[in-house]
C-alpha cells in the first residue's frame, strides 16, 4: 500500500511539473492551450456551467493534480499486480505513450477541444507529447525517490 501512495505522490509532483510547464508555455505563446484550463473546462462543460478565469484555474489545478496522482498510483499498482518492475524505463514509456494517446483521442475531445485537440491548435498533439514526456521523466525521477 505504501508503494502505491509513493506512486501517487510521484504522480502529483510530476503533475505540478507538467502543469507549470504547460502554463509557462501557454503564457509565453509557445503553446496554444493551457492544460490547467482544459482540465477546468472539462468539469464545467460536464456541469454545463461557464465560470470566470480564476475559478477555472483553481478547479483545473485541483483536477489536474488529482488525476496525476491517480495515474501515478495506478501505474505502481499495476506493475506490482503483474509482478513487473515499476522503475522500468521501457514500461514507463509505454504507460505514458498510452496516456498521451488517451489524452488526444478521449480527454481532449470530451473536454470540447476536438480530436487531437485541434480546436486548441494544430500542434496540440505535439504540445501534449512534450508535456507527457516531461511528466514521464518527472514521474520516473520522483518515483525513484519514493520507492
Amino acid at each position: 500500500m505504501m508503494v502505491i501512495v509513493g506512486g501517487a505522490i510521484a504522480g502529483v509532483l510530476a503533475g505540478i511539473l507538467m502543469g507549470l510547464a504547460s502554463e509557462v508555455c501557454f503564457r509565453t505563446g509557445l503553446f496554444k492551450s493551457s492544460l490547467i484550463l482544459v482540465d477546468g473546462e472539462f468539469l464545467f462543460r460536464t456541469l454545463k456551467m461557464k465560470p470566470g478565469g480564476q475559478v477555472r484555474y483553481i478547479v483545473g489545478s485541483v483536477i489536474h493534480l488529482i488525476t496525476s496522482g491517480v495515474f501515478g498510483g495506478i501505474y505502481v499498482a499495476a506493475t506490482h499486480l503483474f509482478g513487473l518492475i515499476p522503475l522500468s524505463a521501457f514500461l514507463l514509456s509505454i504507460y505514458f505513450f498510452v496516456m498521451w494517446l488517451s489524452m488526444l483521442f478521449v480527454a481532449l475531445p470530451v473536454a470540447g477541444q476536438g480530436l487531437l485537440g485541434k480546436k486548441a491548435g494544430a500542434a496540440t498533439w505535439l504540445e501534449q507529447l512534450i508535456l507527457h514526456i516531461l511528466f514521464g521523466a518527472g514521474y520516473y525521477a520522483f518515483l525513484r525517490m519514493m520507492v
